[in-house]
This record gives C-alpha cells, sequence and structure tokens, in this order.
C-alpha cells in the first residue's frame, strides 16, 4: 500500500476512498446513558509503589481533561465497564481504543440457502425458527440446534418434523441448486470454532477431531441440516457448548451468521458460527432498517480480540462499536502534526480507530493498521529525539587525541594488527570525545569481533587528558574477567599493586603508568577503602566495577567516560548515576555483545549513534557447530565424551553447559540477567518429560564415566559463592581445570583461549542469542573451537528449526534476525524493568524498516526545530502516556 510518489505521502489514496467505515446493523444490547460532562476524576484505588519521576508524569497527566483520560463507565455504563477491566484490564477511553482486534474473520458474500457452497465462506440473514438445546450423549456438554430460514417474512408451520424431533428430508434435492462436491460423509470434518462460552472463538477453520463421531453425538442420527418445506429453505445451525447462544438467539428473532460452509451426509450446514441478532421477535417482517443495514456489511470483516471465557470477543466488539458511536472521537490527541498528516496523507484518529475496530472490507483495516504503524513508530521516534535533544543540550569536557600517548602506545604492544572495522569505529569514537558534547554511542559487535580493545583505546584517550574512565559489568564474573583482560592488553603500560609500594629513590625519572583498579561488593573492606581513595584521589585512571560503583561511596576527582558493558542489565535508576564531580554528563560509551539488526537499533537505540563490529581479528578461528539428536544417534552419546577426552589429552580444556543447577532447581536457565534478545527459551516442553541435566546431576554423571578418569572437573555456576565463583573461574583460566560444568553464568566476557570444546546440554532449551553466546567462549585463540548442541528431539522437533539455525551460521546478525522473526521484538521492550507492557503493539521493526525510516525523519525534523516540543503539546502528551518515565529512560539507555 506504500506510495512511491515525490510527495512523501506513505499510503495509497485507494484506501481512502471511503473516508469513514459504513456504521454497522442495530443491536438489540440496551445503550447506557449518554456521555456525561468531563470532569476531573481521582482514583481511590490502592496503587502498587512507583518512581517519584513516574508518579509526578502519572499526575500531570491525570490533571489534564482529555478524552483519552476519561472512564469507559461515561459511555458504556458501569456494568459494561467493570466487565471490561476485570477481563481485559481496560478502564479508559484511550486503553480500549487501543485494544486492537488480533485477526479478523472473513464473513463471505451474502448468500441465499441455494447458493451456498461447501468450503466457502458465507454470511447469512436469516429468520430463527426454532431453538433447541440438549446433552450430548458421547461427550461432557451440550448442543444447541437452531433452525433457520431464509424467508424473512411468514415463517412456515414450526411444528413440522415435531413427531420425529427431526427436521424432514425432502426428495429430489438435485432440483435444487447445489454446487459440485457439496455432499458429505460421516465424520468429514466440519469447521468449527472452538473455545468460547458464546459458541464460537478465534481458532476459525479448526477441524473436528477424527476421533469425533458425529452420529453418537446427535444421539445415533444426525440432524438434516438443509430441507425444503414448500418453498421455505431451512437449515439447521449446530452450536457445541454454547450457552450464549441459546441465550441470546430465540424463535422469531432476525439474525446475522457468518462462517465456512461444511456438510454432513449430504447436506449444508454451519458449525459454530459468528452471528449477530439485528431484530427480536418479529414475526411479520422483522426490522426492515436494521436488516437493510446489516446487508450493507454483509462483506465486512469480523474483528477477533484477545478475548476470556466471561467476556468473548463478540461482547468485546459490541462494546466498541458502542464506544465508536457515543465518544466524541474528534477530541482525541493526534500527537502526529497537521503538516506532517498532509505530507504522509494520513487520516484523522477518528477514521483510523473505525477503520481498525469496525471495517468494512480488508483494504480498510490493513489501512488503518498502517497508520497506526506509522503513529507508533512516529511517537517512539519523537521520544528517542527529545532524550538526544536533552543530552546533546549539556555540555561536558573535550578530551582530544594526543599523539604519541598512551592510545597510540597501545597499539604498539598489540600482538596483531588491527581490523578495518576496529579501526573505523575507533576514529568516530575519538572524534566524539574529542568534541564538548557529550558521546552517547552504541558499539555492538558479534562475539570476538574485538570489542574491548575499541573500548581500551578509547578509555586511554580520556587518561591521556588527565581524566577518568569507568567500565560498568553487570556481574562480578565479567568483571573480573574485563580487568584481567585490560591488564593483559596493557602489559608494561600498566602499574601493579607492587609498583605502588616499591619506594622510588629521590631524582630518579619516574614514567607515568596507567592505574587500573577493581571495585566489586564482595571485595574485603580494607581493600576496598584503598580502591574508593585511589578513585576520589584520581590516581586511578580506568576503573572497573559492578554495581558497587554506583554507590554513594564512590565518588570521582574527574570522571571523563563511562563503558557500560551489556547495559540492559541495568535497573532504569542506575542508568544515569555515573556523572562527573559537579554532576555534569561524561562521555558514554554502550557495548553490547548481541547482534541487533539494524531496525531494530533505530528503534530501541534510536537516540544513540551506532557503531558495528563485523570482522573477527585476525587469526581468530570458526568454530564447528553439531546439533546431536540423541533421540536419532544414540551411539553418538559415548563418541561425545570421549571426544571430550581427546581435547582433555591434547592440553585443551572443556566446557559442558546444562539448562539448571540442581535437580530441585527451576528449568530457567535465567541466572545473572537475560540478554536482549532472551539468553534462553524454555518454553517447549522437554522430549524426556522435564528431566533436563543440572550442574549437580552432570557432575555426578561425568565422575562415573571411565573415558572421563583422571580427567579434572569442576562446577560453576550462579549461586555458588562469589570468592568461590572466582576461584573457580581463574583456576579454569589458569589451566589448572580440565572440564567445566556451569550454566549461562560463563555466558558473556569469558574468555579463555585454551577452551576448544563446548558441549551443550539440553540445547532446545536456549534460544538462539543465548547459544550464540555461549558458543562464542570458545575458539578465542588460534585454536579452532566445536560446539556440540545436545538435544533429544529428533528432526520434528519443536525447537530443531532453532539449533539447525545456530549449526549453519556463526554470523549473529543473520542469528539475530532469525531470532527477531519467531520471538517479535516486543519482548526487547519487555525486557525494561519497569514493568509495562511493550509500547509497539503493531509496529514491527524488521518488516516495517521503511516505514520506521520515514518516521524517525519526520520526528527528528520536529525536535531539531522543538526540541522540548513546547509547540508541540499533543505529542508530547501522548509521549508521556505511552512512554512513562521509566520506559523512557529505559528507551534512552540512561
Amino acid at each position: 500500500m506504500e506510495s512511491a510518489s515525490a510527495d512523501g505521502a506513505l499510503f495509497d489514496e485507494k484506501a481512502l476512498k471511503n473516508p469513514q467505515p459504513k456504521p454497522k446493523a442495530k443491536t438489540t444490547v440496551k445503550k447506557s446513558s449518554q456521555a456525561s460532562p468531563r470532569k476531573k476524576r481521582v482514583s481511590t484505588a490502592p496503587q502498587p509503589p512507583i518512581s517519584p519521576e513516574k508518579a509526578k508524569a502519572q499526575k500531570k497527566y491525570a490533571q489534564e481533561n482529555r478524552l483519552e483520560n476519561e472512564k469507559l463507565a461515561d459511555y458504556l455504563g458501569a456494568a459494561q465497564a467493570k466487565s471490561l477491566k476485570s477481563s481485559i484490564g481496560v478502564e479508559t477511553v484511550g486503553d480500549f481504543l487501543e485494544f486492537y482486534p488480533r485477526k479478523y474473520l472473513p464473513r463471505g458474500e451474502l448468500s441465499s440457502f441455494a447458493d451456498l457452497q461447501e468450503g466457502s465462506e458465507a454470511t447469512l440473514i436469516a429468520k430463527v425458527l426454532k431453538v433447541t438445546t440438549r446433552s450430548m450423549k458421547a461427550r461432557r456438554g451440550s448442543i444447541t440446534e437452531i433452525l433457520i430460514t431464509d424467508q424473512l417474512g411468514e415463517q412456515p408451520d414450526p411444528s413440522f418434523g415435531a413427531e420425529t424431533g427431526r427436521t424432514p428430508v425432502q426428495p429430489a434435492r438435485a432440483d435444487y441448486r447445489f454446487a459440485s462436491g457439496g455432499s458429505g460423509a460421516p465424520n468429514v470434518a466440519n469447521p468449527r470454532i472452538h473455545g468460547l462460552a458464546s459458541g464460537y472463538s478465534d481458532g476459525y477453520g479448526t477441524p473436528l477431531p477424527p476421533e469425533f463421531d458425529m452420529g453418537s453425538v446427535f444421539g445415533g442420527y444426525a440432524p438434516d441440516s438443509y430441507a425444503m418445506v414448500g418453498s421455505t429453505s431451512t437449515m439447521t445451525l449446530s452450536f457445541f457448548n454454547a450457552w450464549t447462544a441459546a441465550r441470546e438467539i430465540s424463535a422469531g428473532d432476525h439474525v446475522m451468521f457468518s462462517g465456512k460452509v461444511g456438510s454432513y451426509r449430504g447436506e449444508l450446514t454451519l458449525t459454530n458460527p459468528h452471528y449477530a441478532v439485528l431484530s427480536e421477535n418479529q414475526d411479520h417482517g422483522g426490522d426492515i432498517e436494521a436488516i437493510e443495514r446489516a446487508k450493507t456489511r454483509a462483506n465486512a470483516p469480523i474483528p477477533v480480540y484477545k478475548a476470556t471465557s466471561k467476556l468473548p470477543t463478540d461482547r468485546i466488539a459490541l462494546a466498541m462499536e458502542q464506544l465508536l458511536d457515543r465518544a466524541p472521537l474528534k477530541d482525541l490527541e493526534d500527537p502526529i502534526p497537521p503538516a506532517i498528516r498532509r505530507q504522509r496523507k494520513i487520516p484523522s484518529l477518528a477514521w483510523t480507530y473505525r477503520g481498525i475496530h469496525t471495517p468494512d472490507s480488508e483494504e480498510t483495516w490493513r489501512a488503518a493498521q498502517h497508520f497506526l504503524r506509522y503513529r507508533e513508530a512516529f511517537v517512539l521516534q519523537s521520544a528517542l529525539a527529545r532524550i538526544r535533544a536533552a543530552r546533546a543540550a549539556h555540555t561536558t569536557v573535550a578530551r582530544s587525541f594526543i599523539p604519541g600517548g598512551f592510545a597510540d602506545r597501545l597499539l604498539e604492544l598489540l600482538p596483531y594488527e588491527l581490523t578495518e572495522g576496529q579501526r573505523k569505529v575507533g576514529e568516530d569514537i575519538s572524534r566524539d570525545l574529542a568534541s564538548q558534547v557529550p558521546m552517547n554511542r552504541l558499539l555492538q559487535g558479534d562475539v570476538g569481533s574485538g570489542k574491548t580493545v575499541v573500548a581500551l583505546r578509547a578509555m586511554l584517550q580520556v587518561a591521556d587528558n588527565g581524566a577518568q574512565a569507568a567500565m560498568l559489568a553487570p556481574t562480578e564474573v565479567l568483571a573480573e574477567q574485563h580487568y584481567r583482560s585490560v591488564l593483559d592488553i596493557l602489559g608494561d603500560l600498566a602499574q601493579t599493586d607492587s609498583a605502588l609500594e616499591t619506594p622510588v629513590s629521590a631524582g630518579a625519572p619516574t614514567q607515568r603508568l596507567i592505574r587500573v583498579v577493581l571495585l566489586k561488593a564482595s571485595m574485603p573492606t580494607r581493600q576496598k577503602k584503598q580502591t574508593l581513595l585511589e578513585i576520589a584521589a584520581g590516581t586511578a585512571d580506568i576503573v572497573i566495577g559492578t554495581h558497587a560503583l554506583l554507590a554513594d561511596a564512590v565518588s570521582f576527582a574527574d570522571l571523563g567516560m563511562v563503558v557500560v558493558d551489556e547495559q540492559h542489565r541495568f535497573g532504569v535508576e542506575q542508568r544515569d548515576a555515573l556523572r562527573g564531580a559537579q554532576g555534569e554528563l561524561p562521555h558514554r560509551l554502550v557495548m553490547t555483545a548481541t547482534p541487533i539488526p539494524r531496525t531494530v537499533a533505530m528503534t530501541v537505540f534510536g537516540d544513540l549513534d551506532t557503531s558495528v563490529l563485523d570482522q573477527l581479528p585476525a587469526g581468530r578461528q570458526k568454530i564447528q557447530t553439531v546439533v546431536v539428536s540423541l533421540t536419532e544417534h544414540p551411539t553418538w552419546e559415548k563418541r561425545m565424551w570421549e571426544r571430550a577426552r581427546e581435547e582433555v589429552d591434547a592440553g585443551h580444556q572443556v566446557y559442558v553447559v546444562v539448562p539448571k543447577i540442581g535437580a530441585g532447581e527451576n528449568t530457567s536457565t535465567m541466572e545473572e540477567g537475560e540478554l536482549l534478545f532472551g539468553s534462553t527459551q524454555a518454553q517447549e516442553s522437554s522430549a524426556r518429560g522435564g528431566d533436563l541435566n543440572s550442574v549437580a546431576s552432570m557432575i555426578e554423571e561425568l565422575a562415573e564415566k571411565p573415558v572421563l578418569k583422571g580427567i579434572r572437573i569442576a562446577a560453576l555456576h550462579g549461586k555458588m559463592e562469589t570468592a568461590e565463583k572466582a576461584a573457580t573461574m581463574q583456576k579454569f583460566s589458569d589451566g589448572e581445570i580440565d572440564l567445566l560444568v556451569c550454566t549461562t553464568v560463563i555466558e558473556v566476557g569469558v574468555n579463555v583461549p585454551n577452551a576448544t570444546l563446548m558441549i551443550i546440554m539440553d540445547a532446545d532449551r536456549f534460544g538462539i542469542s543465548g547459544l550464540h553466546q555461549l558458543r562464542g567462549r570458545i575458539g578465542r585463540g588460534q585454536l579452532p573451537g566445536t560446539c556440540l548442541l545436545v538435544t533429544s528431539q529428533d528432526s520434528e522437533g519443536v525447537s530443531r528449526q532453532r539449533l539447525d539455525a545456530v549449526a549453519s551460521t556463526t554470523d549473529g546478525f543473520e542469528l539475530s534476525r532469525i531470532d527477531l522473526e519467531q520471538r517479535r521484538e516486543g519482548d526487547i521492550l519487555g525486557a525494561a524493568q519497569s514493568g509495562n507492557k511493550s509500547t509497539l503493539k503493531l509496529l514491527r521493526a524488521l518488516t516495517d524498516a521503511k516505514l520506521i525510516e520515514k518516521a524517525r525523519e519526520d520526528a527528528f525534523g520536529i525536535v531539531e526545530k522543538d526540541p522540548t516540543l513546547a509547540q508541540h503539546p499533543d505529542l508530547a502528551r501522548t509521549i508521556d502516556r505511552a512512554l512513562d518515565a521509566d520506559r523512557e529512560a529505559f528507551l534512552g539507555r540512561g
């Protein structure tokens, strides 16, 4: 539908030929009182604790007299509003309008009985002759049979067939107009709709199970679904467990039925069709106006909402129609400025909401969805642009590149040449640091792409200017790894603890070195105090630490730069805690080892400048990945442990990763945070009924294997004491442990180049990104690596597609794209610790890339001219409502 016209229009004008979907047919449900005058409302219900910033934002919005903020009870009545709140959680007009249909059912052509064809979608406007409900004999539950006629005037004798309780079959069916193939046979699967008390749901077209005996359901016979009495066509419709249909439909009613035409024993029927009562008990022609209006909408799609057993989708649709009829939709605040609406040819919100909730055609709801996707993208990009503008309004101290300084000398120490990507990204960061505008850059790179070296050079440039740099890591294991890696890379440029204790002779020349310190919560008190003193005095050039860096006791002498590794693991309140001595913003570099597709980075990290490392350093070996199905190849298990022995005998080391710690533990593998795209997926059932490998069970099993006799085996998991974890990791790094049985605690940052084999048990319990991150712990040196993905699923298993994808490529960006296709990017925003639902209800970063780019262009253009959005109050209010203080902080990464 997107237009390629030069005027920048987003949408084809054909979608807007009918600017207002036609009104739906009147119903017999009584309307509540019309809208009451707007008044300020104060909720008295108890509220959960919220942050001061969020409370302030909510108070500000609650004080505004806006249609979106009004209670549904004003338009739908107290009873219906209460039902909506308790069942689907909507309370205000804005909440309900944004409760979009999850899909649409085709209603089909308006047909007479004689025109029906099996397998087609059909809509009938019929008169109800008789309604009967009885218990089924062969299974639990009830069946409601509704006898209808397509003759809307005088009805035939309702007592016909009363002697047998059946509708008699009339001869000479060939004389009536039926399409070939209209006959059926016993146990033919009629299309059904399962699950709702009303007798239909969104499982449209689901066939009956093969063991379902239609004859036994009807007590040894099947109803004759189609018959002719004189010149009157009749049909029997069947509803299973449909107490709502039995209650709402009565003899004499005129009803519109929609569904797929099926057959049973040669007779056409609709099973569990969607229905709408047009008029009640009209024995003399019916409500002509209602019927005529219904005919005009007979081809309209049927919206299907996420419903509950107490509030089925038809009730939600009915309430939505009432709201659209009664609420003054012209008063809705539209975040899109008029100039952009004209340029992009975007209709009003009133048209859009009617188009998505009560569409008159498929074209209408698709157009409405497209407009709403653009609106979501525009609001999100405006929020990101406003955050970027606010940060750019601050000034910081420029930290220029100094030729011949530590950043230059580092290149002389490296045993390899930087890749072209590392050089290019390094130049961009160096240029940012030399500016008085605070740097705010995302550095993303695949596993082993060399992000640490790039970040270290940037920190050394800051140190060359006499300032300090801090690196914030989410776990102590990762902080320890960074600390050791930085010291290893710096070599003789690093000032050691022993050098500090050695007195310097009088008059002896001194050479300045880089002082690197580690700060973590588990440090001994004396050591921690000494580290805090060095940080405050400015003698510590590079400070690497965990959340301990965010404590009030930490005071930097001159903080010039902050590097945040895997920032999504930090809470909202922590993301802006590291500032200079006078509260000034330092330069900031955010690193992530999870490759992010460009459109997702533009959507989620849109306020950051993005740099990508997509090359491996020279000499880095690729990793061979193999899926090991113990169901298909039971003998491979023995060979797997023989392979581990061979690696150890060759002087190498092995990881064995398991999904849980102990036998009684939850099967979730998440221990110390979840990666941006989810490090794990434990949603599928294990082929062994949940009997997953654990650290404890695997240690016992390996100790009993003769092939591993004499191998030094140890365990590592997140529930170990911090000192014990650090000691175990250090022993493995030093080569004192041959085989490490571990959980995902080693997922990020662990660097042991001598580890060449990784065996991931129950690999089907991990997500794509998690498997890719784990695999990245091997092949980090000059030695090739092998990763075995062990599963009990066969080739048809629900997770094999995921495992096969990981085995097929080591390209993290390609895997992240596949991961997103399976998980949807709403999970990304769902990682925000504010606990709110995803703001993106319709927008999809992968498929809506062009639309997002246009929305970004429009949003950044607006904010460039109006950084605080003072001239665009509707847009500012929409951002405040859609993205509260916590969520906006999450999107802005601090």
